[in-house]
C-alpha cells in the first residue's frame, strides 16, 4: 500500500492531476449512489429542452475527480480532507475527458493542514470548475 506525503513532505506549488473520460454508466451509477436522478442527467428527450440540449454528467462527478487526486496522489493515501468551495463554469456532457488538477498554496502550520486549489478542464481546455479546500495530510 502506498502511503501519502506528511504535511513536512509537502512543498507550496506542487500539484498533481488525474484524468477521466466521463461515460454513461459514470453517471447512472453516480444518480443511484446519491439519489440525484434529476432528468438532466438522466432523460434525453428532457435534456434536448434544457439550456445544453443534451445530457450533461452531474457536477459532483467532476468534484469527486479532485478527491482522486488529494486520495491518491496529492497528498495521497491518509489524507482528510477538511474543507471545500467550487465554482461551476461549465457543463461535463457524456464522453468528455476531464483533468482534475490540485495545487497546494498554502501550508497551515497551526494544524499541520494544507491549503490547495483545483480546477477540471475538459478535452478542450475549458476549465469547467475552479475550487478551493483544506486537506490534513497523513500523520508522520
Amino acid at each position: 500500500m502506498t502511503i501519502g506525503k506528511s504535511y513536512d513532505e509537502i512543498q507550496v506549488g506542487e500539484s498533481a492531476s488525474f484524468s477521466k473520460t466521463i461515460v454513461e454508466s459514470d453517471v447512472y451509477l453516480f444518480a443511484g449512489i446519491s439519489g440525484d436522478l434529476n432528468p438532466a442527467h438522466l432523460n434525453e428527450e428532457y435534456a434536448r429542452k434544457t439550456f445544453f440540449k443534451k445530457r450533461i454528467a452531474h457536477g459532483l462527478i467532476a468534484v469527486s475527480l479532485i478527491s482522486t487526486v488529494l486520495g491518491n496522489k496529492l497528498p495521497g493515501p491518509g489524507t482528510i480532507w477538511i474543507s471545500l468551495s467550487v465554482k461551476f463554469f461549465a457543463p461535463v456532457f457524456f464522453s468528455d475527458t476531464i483533468t482534475a488538477t490540485v495545487e497546494v498554496i498554502e501550508k497551515m502550520e497551526d494544524k499541520k493542514r494544507v491549503r490547495f486549489k483545483a480546477w477540471c478542464k475538459n478535452q478542450d481546455e475549458k476549465i469547467v470548475l475552479e475550487s478551493e479546500g483544506i486537506v490534513s495530510p497523513k500523520k508522520q
